[in-house]
């Protein structure tokens, strides 16, 4: 299933989540004279921080790649990529909900001979194009979306899929289909990492369990919804999320910071202090967008699915018309 989700051709038995799966990733596509990992600004923070955290220990060189208007700047990007880049990461949709020139990134990479993973959302892919399409040679995301209710900080589900050149590089076990002796379908261990068995000191990876119950509600989920069912919760998630910028952007003081095409995120300004304005959404009983900092400070990203109905929308903007949009109470 995730192989089809994302157009490649092979996938592994689950890792941890998202960000680990990306770190993951990242060290795949190391080589002797490919040290250097390009990681667009643009991709979320504690997944740069997780890619980091691992890396720490090898000789891999991590530069991040400046943003031009909530997108990746596909200028120096080209001006960073060199003959010792291993890899470029890039997000789609980004941290900011824009959609990335998957494009040129792609052939920005390939150009210089360096790998090309793609950090995507599941829901995205009912209707993006998938990294396959985009010529990925990695795919990896968070699965959470895929029918698990998050509890006090989890559960999470990284994903991981790649080109079948390099099956032989992905982390942990890939499950292969056969025939048993009586000629019954069959699933046997095709390949794992001998290395985390016998030659520990060579492991290029220390995933050795992996989410099998999530991966099993994943499976659940993505059979249930079928490709029609995968598609409209995409379809709802950017309608809704487009109304909601839409009527955001009648109320004095709320504006859209980027002009870029968004999937189901997006960032605003606010018309007042955001975390005041989320406290006071929080008493009406509605979980709104995340206060931005650094250089959005003060923004506003928000955030639609398909289980949002019209009329919370309508009530959320109501809230908001009704205290001129600055979070205070009447």
């Amino acid at each position: 299933m995730i192989c089809e989700l994302t157009g490649l051709d092979v996938a592994n038995a689950s890792v941890y989540d998202g960000a680990s799966a990306a770190a993951e990733a990242v060290i795949m596509c190391r080589e002797k004279k490919r040290k250097k990992v390009l990681i667009s600004s643009t991709v979320n923070a504690e997944i740069i921080e997780t890619i980091k955290t691992y890396c720490g220990g090898t000789d891999m060189e991590i530069v991040i790649v400046p943003e031009k208007q909530g997108r990746t700047d596909m200028e120096k990007l080209e001006e960073y990529a060199d003959e010792e880049t291993s890899c470029i990461l890039i997000q789609q949709p980004n941290y900011y909900g824009q959609l990335e020139e998957c494009d040129t990134a792609e052939k920005i990479a390939h150009n210089k001979g360096a790998r090309y993973i793609i950090s995507c959302n599941p829901i995205s892919l009912g209707i993006l194009k998938t990294p396959g399409e985009y010529g990925a040679d990695i795919a990896i995301g968070e699965g959470q979306p895929l029918g698990m209710p998050l509890a006090f900080g989890g559960p999470y589900l990284g994903f991981m899929a790649a080109a079948g050149d390099m099956m032989r590089k992905l982390p942990g076990r890939i499950v292969g289909e056969t025939k048993d002796r009586m000629g019954r379908r069959a699933f046997v261990l095709t390949l794992q990492a001998r290395e985390q068995h016998i030659r520990r000191e060579k492991a290029s990876s220390n995933i050795c369990s992996n989410q099998a119950l999530c991966a099993l509600t994943a499976a659940v989920y993505l059979s249930t919804m079928g490709r029609k069912g995968l598609e409209q919760a995409a379809a709802l998630s950017m309608s809704k999320a487009h109304y909601l910028a839409e009527r955001l952007c009648e109320i004095e003081g709320y504006k859209m910071v980027y002009t870029g095409e968004f999937f189901h995120e997006f960032v605003t300004t606010c018309n007042g202090n955001a975390n005041e304005v989320m406290k006071r959404l929080e008493r009406h009983g509605i979980l709104g967008g995340y206060p931005l900092k650094g250089t959005n400070s003060g923004n506003i990203l928000w955030c639609v699915t398909e289980m949002n109905t019209r009329e919370e929308i309508d009530e959320l903007i109501n809230i908001l018309q009704g205290d001129g949009g600055n979070g205070t109470d009447l």
